[in-house]
């Protein structure tokens, strides 16, 4: 199934880009809502941005979107008991 949208020539003329760059930003920025919204893994995200998920990765990061999902309920109990667990690690060196 191909999508296609219709952009006013006023707001691509506005950006300065042509048909193609505007595109393939906006491949990437929909990419970037989509997997930080968890509506697409990492592969998909990386497939509609048209990269490589290496590049991808880069490309979360440069805009501050982490690949490591936390699913936990109680994030701050998570994180308390790791760093409880590497302070007896270190204290049994």
């Amino acid at each position: 199934m191909l999508i296609s949208m219709v952009i006013p020539e006023t707001l691509l003329l506005s950006t300065r880009q042509s048909n193609e760059e505007f595109e393939a930003e906006a491949k990437k920025a929909i990419a970037l809502k989509f997997y930080n919204d968890q509506k697409l893994s990492l592969g998909q995200a990386a497939e509609l941005a048209e990269m490589g998920k290496y590049e991808f990765i880069r490309y979360l990061g440069k805009n501050n979107i982490s690949i490591f999902r936390f699913e936990s309920d109680d994030l701050e109990a998570d994180l308390q008991r790791d760093v409880d667990n590497a302070a007896r690690y270190v204290a049994n060196e």
